[in-house]
């Protein structure tokens, strides 16, 4: 089985403020303005992926104030300070700049009066605004931050994307995982990763792409590197893919089973996720590639609810059924031939 010994990567412990401020900027695409201490970003870390509204908290319910997360402060937490006294403001506020806050971001246009943002200058708590709405910023943010701390690993195959489903094609070295994939590049199929596949684990989902290293590089035995972005233009080249079935080749007489009917269904796990994964034994003469694009395409057809397999062994039911009754044997899939003499 490959990838039964694969190591996760330790996630990240942190990310700095200033970094991630950085990338939502450059990345994400989302603009954030400053509004108080973003000299101390580069002082403050991101422990946690997940976010939190200090409603509570500035209502003076502290007891399970999560203070290690991000701090999202939108229409609800504005509107509530809005309605205070100065006084009551600043007893409000300070409820929560008591605690070693990462940043605060203020959604939707929000602002805070100025004597809260000297405030939050003095505690040296980073304040950011966007005008993004709540909810979506909360989605782009986490959906970062699920990147940045995923759980990773690296496997030995090549990544290709073929029809649009990501296949990963294993085996022992030299066997022609490259040579395959290649070949799939000159049809018009597009290259992830050779040789050393990188595999981040985001909201239960596998995504590949190279290393900084290898990316758009390919080893050919007895011809040496390539440049395939070079070679072949940029249509034959992705940065990242979600993994979808694995495709194991190994040398016919090495194979332990091999499905016939496809009834039965290999899996397997990977980073905890569970890959379909199909064995299969190459023999010469076998034109693997054009097995590669009909895995894709058997893929897509199970996707949507077609599994070829099981409507064969529907028929078989049925025709056996059919004959226990008294009926007669399945004939040829034509009554009568046509004068087609060609």
């Amino acid at each position: 089985m490959p990838f039964k010994d694969h190591t996760p990567i330790p996630k990240k412990e942190k990310i700095t403020v200033a970094y991630m401020i950085e990338k939502l900027r450059d990345r994400v695409k989302i603009k954030v303005k400053p509004n108080a201490a973003e000299s101390v970003c580069d002082q403050k870390f991101v422990t946690d992926t997940d976010l939190h509204r200090p409603g509570l908290a500035l209502a003076g319910y502290l007891e399970l104030f999560t203070y290690k997360r991000i701090q999202i402060i939108g229409n609800t937490e504005s509107q509530y300070l809005a309605k205070l006294s100065r006084q009551e403001q600043k007893k409000s506020f300070g409820n929560i700049l008591q605690f070693d806050l990462p940043v605060i971001f203020l959604t939707d246009n929000n602002t805070l009066p100025k004597p809260l943002l000297r405030m939050a200058e003095d505690a040296g708590i980073p304040v950011y605004t966007t005008n993004i709405e709540t909810t979506q910023f909360m989605f782009l943010l986490r959906d970062f931050l699920e990147d940045q701390f995923a759980l990773q690993t690296m496997v030995h195959g090549t990544m290709v994307d073929v029809y649009g489903i990501g296949i990963l094609i294993a085996g022992k070295s030299g066997i022609g995982k490259s040579e395959v994939a290649l070949d799939l590049i000159e049809r018009g199929h597009r290259l992830v990763a050779d040789d050393v596949v990188m595999l981040s684990k985001k909201s239960n989902v596998l995504l590949s792409s190279a290393t900084e290293m290898n990316k758009h590089f390919m080893e050919i035995r007895g011809l040496g590197i390539i440049d395939v972005m070079s070679m072949f233009g940029i249509r034959s080249i992705r940065y990242q893919k979600r993994l979808e079935v694995v495709l194991n080749l190994s040398l016919w007489e090495e194979s332990e089973k091999v499905e016939r009917t496809g009834l039965n269904h290999d899996s397997v796990s990977i980073l905890n996720t569970e890959i379909p994964l199909i064995h299969l034994p190459i023999t010469p003469g076998k034109n693997i590639t054009v097995i590669a694009e009909v895995i894709a395409m058997n893929y897509l057809l199970e996707h949507y609810g077609y599994d070829a397999a099981k409507a064969f062994q529907d028929k078989v039911k049925h025709h056996i059924a059919h004959k226990k009754e008294g009926g007669e044997m399945p004939k040829r899939a034509i009554e009568y031939f046509e004068g087609d003499f060609e």
